[in-house]
């Protein structure tokens, strides 16, 4: 993953360039303000012509600007508002109200300027991880045992580095020295600090409390826990949201009602005035700044929470989400099967038949392979090298260990070696891995994947949320799924999958938008096809984090309806305020249809009208910590529950 390069190593920021980025939103607004000044002083010291002129003139180049980039986006088939804006100038300064047109123009200049302002506001929590990416690291010298300051990408795996009090901790590591209370905030949105004992692992991006501790590296920079938010954050942070001006939808009939409410106020009147008046209050600031400063503001919630939404458009189909795709390992269950029992059923005794299995399993990549070595491990039994090994990726592995050929994964897949092999009998939340040795069946390994604590309330807490349909998408056996589903309530399941058969699932599914949640590699293409995809970031893969609109940077499987819910919310919002504003501006249109508003104080009333959208857009920040009040379920977190595990036992 590509991480942005630290803050500190970008070259000086000269004075200038300082001053044009702080100032390039408002340049308009000053320059209009000054001509304002200008236009009303020349106007009191008596040069009413010059003052019209200089008005008129400013006003007018001001709505030529504006007219070409609403022409540019009719071209390209966007209809927007900024059609009112326009003839509100133009309207303006024909019937000779030059400064209500300056005022119609500041106010629009000053639109910007104030989206500009509410964005920051809003997305300042997306921007603080940047601002504190770690930069440097206090590497110990292996000769001399002092410590070196070394820029944080020089670290390796191995490296025994310190951080002093405050600091934050560089890379993922392992702590070495006594205790430490480090603040995880914001990686997983938890605001109480938590303590650490020696061999317990560090994240990167924690926050060291008040005494030095020294930590051994386990990952590099770019593939530690804060550098992967860092670079998500960053994307979601410059991503353009193609349905920010979701305002542009109500363009159109805005646009229609406000020309017709001019139109008759001018014929009732016979007063071309009047027609100006009116449309001074339907410019369309109101519609075209609301969309933006919510979305911003409900990615900045969900920040906070250790959610990366990337993009604005990503916000509103987490809003439309009407059923959720799971896969089982690693997301409904914490992915770190355990054995529990080893069916042997030929000559081999059960050490043999694991050791087998689990010499074969060192050139397999599946996360159970993993798990049938440390159980092989843990009763001491010896792992042969294989003379040759493949592996047939989601199946299982074939290998020659000790002159003997053996089979270890699905049952489909020692089965095509074997022949026919009698289903295995399982307990719920209980999976098998088949054991074929030399074109013969010899057993069973039974493994233990247990469902999330906080699985359970994930799915009531989405069905509460509007989704219709759940289902679970994964490669593992139909009963070992099915027991999963029926524990948790969840509606459909496809077990024994490929990838390329989830991706399929998800695209033909019929109730949409599909939000497909997942962690691992084989992950990777069903999330990039679903209307929303979700990953597990936590401990999950990075192909999947790169294939996901939604990352989940905690081990709390809740937050995916958390996300949903700051989603819905954020969408509340923003269309309330975008209701605020047609609703003030079409009730103040209509008062000044029978000439009780001057062009002039219609001008200034529709700022009102601006800020009114501004703040109640800006309740979108709120959407986080409302939508997890009740937090994650209590239970046990995934470091406890590995912490307790016992050795399995036959």
């Amino acid at each position: 993953m590509n991480v942005p390069a630290p803050p500190t190593l970008a070259p000086p920021v000269r004075p200038s360039q300082r001053f044009r980025e702080v100032l390039g939103p408002y340049v308009l607004v000053i320059a209009t303000g000054l001509v304002l000044a200008v236009v009303v002083g020349l106007a009191l010291a008596g040069e009413g012509t010059a003052a019209r002129w200089v008005g008129s003139a400013y006003a007018l180049g001001m709505a030529a600007y504006t007219a070409v980039g609403m022409v540019r986006d009719i071209l390209r088939g966007n209809w927007g508002v900024d059609v009112l804006a326009v003839t509100a100038i133009v309207s303006t300064v024909v019937v000779g109200e030059y400064v209500a047109a300056l005022i119609v123009v500041l106010m629009l200049t000053g639109g910007e300027a104030l989206e500009e302002y509410a964005a920051g506001r809003a997305g300042r929590e997306l921007r603080a991880l940047l601002d504190r990416a770690p930069v440097m690291a206090h590497r110990r010298d292996p000769e001399t045992g002092a410590f070196e300051d070394v820029p944080v990408d020089a670290v390796q795996p191995g490296d025994r580095l310190l951080v002093r009090p405050a600091e934050v901790v560089p890379v993922d590591a392992v702590l070495q020295s006594g205790e430490a209370d480090l603040d995880e905030s914001s990686l997983t949105g938890e605001s109480l600090p938590v303590s650490r004992s020696v061999g317990d692992p560090v994240l990167s991006g924690s926050v060291n409390g008040g005494t030095a501790i020294e930590v051994t590296a386990t990952a590099r920079s770019e593939d530690s826990q804060y550098q992967r938010i860092v670079a998500l954050v960053a994307e979601a942070d410059q991503r353009p949201a193609r349905l920010v001006r979701v305002a542009d939808r109500y363009a159109v009939p805005f646009t229609a009602v406000s020309f017709l409410i001019a139109g008759l106020a001018w014929a009732w009147s016979g007063d071309a005035t009047r027609f100006a008046e009116v449309l001074v209050l339907a410019t369309p600031c109101p519609l075209l700044i609301a969309a933006p400063v919510a979305f911003l503001a409900g990615m900045g919630a969900a920040s906070r929470d250790g959610i990366v939404v990337r993009g604005g458009d990503v916000v509103e189909r987490l809003a439309a989400v009407r059923t959720a795709a799971f896969d089982k390992t690693g997301t409904l269950t914490y992915g770190e099967p355990t054995l529990v029992e080893v069916r042997a059923t030929g000559s081999l005794s059960e050490e043999e038949l694991l050791g087998l299995a689990a010499s074969a399993e060192q050139y397999s990549s599946h996360v159970l392979a993993r798990s049938v070595i440390e159980a092989a491990q843990e009763r001491d039994l010896p792992l042969e090298a294989a003379t040759q090994a493949e592996e047939r990726a989601t199946h299982g592995v074939l290998a020659r260990v000790s002159g003997r050929e053996a089979l270890v994964g699905k049952r489909s897949f020692v089965a095509e070696r074997t022949g026919a092999i009698p289903v295995v009998e399982l307990a719920s939340g209980e999976l098998a891995v088949y054991v074929g040795v030399d074109s013969g069946y010899a057993g069973a390994l039974i493994m233990r994947d247990e469902v999330r604590d906080d699985a359970a309330l994930t799915i009531d807490r989405l069905h509460a949320l509007g989704v219709r349909d759940t289902m679970i998408l994964t490669g593992d056996a139909q009963a070992t799924a099915d027991h999963v589903a029926a524990g948790l309530g969840i509606d459909h399941v496809l077990a024994e999958c490929l990838p390329e058969d989830k991706v399929e699932a998800v695209r033909r599914h019929p109730v949409r938008p599909v939000m497909m949640v997942g962690d691992g590699v084989n992950d990777a293409p069903v999330l990039a096809v679903a209307d929303v995809g979700v990953a597990m970031g936590a401990r999950g893969s990075t192909a999947a984090s790169e294939s996901a609109d939604v990352v989940v940077m905690t081990d709390h499987l809740v937050k995916v309806a958390a996300a949903v819910s700051i989603g819905q919310r954020t969408m509340r919002v923003a269309l309330q305020s975008i209701w605020l504003g047609i609703a003030l501006s079409i009730g103040l249109m209509l008062v000044a249809a029978f000439g009780y508003i001057p062009a002039i104080a219609g001008a200034l009333l529709q700022e009102i009208v601006d800020l009114a959208t501004i703040v109640n857009s800006l309740r979108a920040r709120r959407a986080g910590s409302a939508s997890l009040a009740a937090g994650p379920p209590a239970g046990r977190s995934a470091p406890e529950r590995r912490s307790r595990q016992t050795s399995p036992s036959s």
